[in-house]
C-alpha cells in the first residue's frame, strides 16, 4: 500500500484513510496559501472603502457638509472606490462609500451627505 504525502510539507500522512494533511498546521497552511492573493485583495479594497468613509465622515460635522476636491485628495481619498451609487428622480447621482456620500458640484466641490440610516 503507498503512503500519502502531506501536499504542504511532503510528511507521510498516518491516521484515517481520507486524511489529507499530516496536521493542523499544515492544513491551515496550505489553505492560507491558496486562498492568500484573494484575500489580500479583499483586504486591501476593504481598507480602501474604511479610509474613504472615514475621511468623509470627518468632513461632515451634522449631516451636510462642502468640501473642494484638493481637501479631499490630500486626506487620502480615492474617488473610484465606494459601496454604491444612488439616483435621484431628478437624475443627480450621490456616490456613497457605506453610509456617507458625495455629490459632485461644479468648480471641484463636492457636497458631502450622511444618509439617515433608518431609512431603507
Amino acid at each position: 500500500m503507498e503512503t500519502k504525502k502531506c501536499p504542504e510539507c511532503g510528511e507521510a500522512i498516518k491516521g484515517r484513510s481520507d486524511k489529507k494533511f499530516c496536521s493542523d498546521l499544515c492544513r491551515n497552511a496550505y489553505n492560507n496559501k491558496q486562498n492568500s492573493d484573494a484575500t489580500n485583495y479583499v483586504r486591501n479594497v476593504t481598507n480602501i472603502l474604511r479610509k474613504n468613509r472615514r475621511i468623509l465622515s470627518e468632513f461632515i460635522t451634522n449631516e451636510t457638509a462642502k468640501t473642494t476636491k484638493n481637501k479631499l485628495i490630500e486626506k487620502g481619498f480615492m474617488f473610484n472606490y465606494i459601496t454604491n451609487t444612488y439616483t435621484t428622480q431628478k437624475g443627480t447621482t450621490y456616490y456613497f462609500c457605506y453610509e456617507y456620500g458625495y455629490l459632485p458640484l461644479e468648480n471641484d466641490f463636492y457636497f458631502l451627505v450622511k444618509r439617515n440610516e433608518d431609512r431603507k
